[in-house]
C-alpha cells in the first residue's frame, strides 16, 4: 500500500504567527517547535498522499524531534519526510526541517492508517 523511500516537501516561509513567543511555547520570536512539528507532519502527510486508500487517512501517533538551531522570522525553511518503514498499518517517517544547507531539526515520526469513517464515529460516539 505505502511504499518505503517516498518522501514529501514542504516549503515555509516563517512567519510573525510561528513564534515561539506567539505561539506561547517560548519568549523569543523565533520559529517554534509546534510548527517545526506540524510542518514535519504536513511533509509525511504529503509524502503518502497518493498512497492511501478512498475512505482511509493518516493519523499521527509519534514524534521524535530534535530542534537544534533558531530560525528568523522571514526565513525559509524546508521540511522533508522520508517513509523508512512500513509495518502493517504503521508508517515511520524521517523527517528534517532545514534552512537552506543548515539543519534545524531531524527525528523521526509515525503515523497509522485508519478508516476515515470509523475514527470519526468513535470520536462522536466519545462526546455523548
Amino acid at each position: 500500500m505505502v511504499d518505503e523511500g517516498l518522501t514529501g516537501t514542504v516549503e515555509h516561509v516563517v512567519a510573525d504567527a510561528d513564534t515561539a513567543l506567539s505561539m506561547r511555547s517560548g519568549d523569543v520570536a523565533v520559529l517554534a517547535t509546534p510548527k517545526v512539528v506540524a510542518l514535519c507532519e504536513e511533509a509525511a502527510v504529503a509524502a503518502i498522499e497518493d498512497q492511501i486508500p478512498d475512505g482511509k487517512t493518516t493519523v499521527g501517533t509519534h514524534v521524535d524531534l530534535d530542534h537544534s538551531a533558531p530560525t528568523a522570522v522571514g526565513a525559509t525553511v524546508t521540511a522533508t519526510a522520508t517513509v523508512k518503514n512500513v509495518e502493517g498499518r504503521a508508517i515511520e517517517f524521517m523527517v528534517r526541517v532545514a534552512e537552506g544547507a543548515d539543519i534545524v531539526a531531524a527525528g523521526r515520526h509515525t503515523r497509522f492508517i485508519v478508516d476515515r469513517e470509523r475514527f470519526m464515529e468513535r470520536l462522536r460516539a466519545g462526546s455523548s
